[in-house]
């Protein structure tokens, strides 16, 4: 699974890192879902005057989502004989 992550300045103009973002194709039934819960958190933090600078994402979906939508998203593809 790739992940990728997003930095930007607050409106205070406090410099924010959001990591662990899945990155997911457009085919893929949690897509919207992922998507929708990116932008909540962002305006969230943009709006947000807390003194830290870098957020999880992942950690977000942990408490806001079900646990079988979280697994599903962030899926571990195991790889046979260690290669």
């Amino acid at each position: 699974m790739l992940l990728k992550s997003l930095e930007f300045k607050r409106s205070d103009g406090q410099q924010v890192k959001v990591t662990e973002i899945p990155l997911l194709k457009e085919d893929d039934p949690h897509f919207f879902m992922a998507n929708l819960r990116l932008e909540a958190y962002l305006k969230e933090l943009y709006g947000s005057k807390r003194k830290r600078s870098v957020y999880s994402f992942r950690e977000y979906l942990k408490r806001a989502l079900k646990w079988q939508d979280y697994l599903a998203i962030y899926q571990h593809d195991e790889l046979k004989h260690n290669a």
